[in-house]
């Protein structure tokens, strides 16, 4: 386990860019966390230390946002309006985890722990203050 205190949004990005140096093709991360706990933060932070282009934003409305063209390509899922295993295969989830080359961040992974049952590391997003954070990473050996 890895457990990151932050204090501001930078921290967060920076932490999440140093972990993304330890990420590996078909890694998916599940992220647990209330509203503004930093999850689309931490997932800036891993598209810039996947060397990805593009700026990220959160997922809310498209679902998922994809972004390739770095040393592994990324996607991003919002699953906070799903709650079905007939809405995960609608949007077309476990295709993207055969992709290679990618990893998977996906958001509100409370809503779909009955799909969780693959391999996967734990990112736990709890808020200390306004801008303070505290990021619990589990997973395997690398964390």
């Amino acid at each position: 386990m890895l457990e990151i205190i932050s204090n501001h949004a930078e921290e967060t990005e920076a932490a999440a860019a140093a972990l993304a140096q330890k990420l590996r093709a078909g890694d998916v991360l599940a992220y647990f966390g209330g509203l503004g706990a930093g999850k689309t933060t931490f997932t800036r932070g891993l598209a810039r230390g996947l060397s990805l282009p593009d700026t990220v934003s959160s997922p809310t409305f498209a679902l998922v946002h994809e972004y390739t063209g770095g040393r592994l390509s990324l996607c991003h899922f919002d699953m906070y309006r799903i709650g079905s295993e007939e809405e995960l295969y609608g949007i077309g989830f476990y295709d993207y985890l055969s992709r290679p080359e990618t990893v998977l961040a996906i958001e509100w992974s409370e809503n779909i722990s009955f799909a969780l049952d693959m391999p996967h590391i734990s990112v736990t997003f709890t808020a200390l203050s306004e801008t303070g954070r505290r990021i619990r990473i589990e997973g395997d050996d690398r964390f």
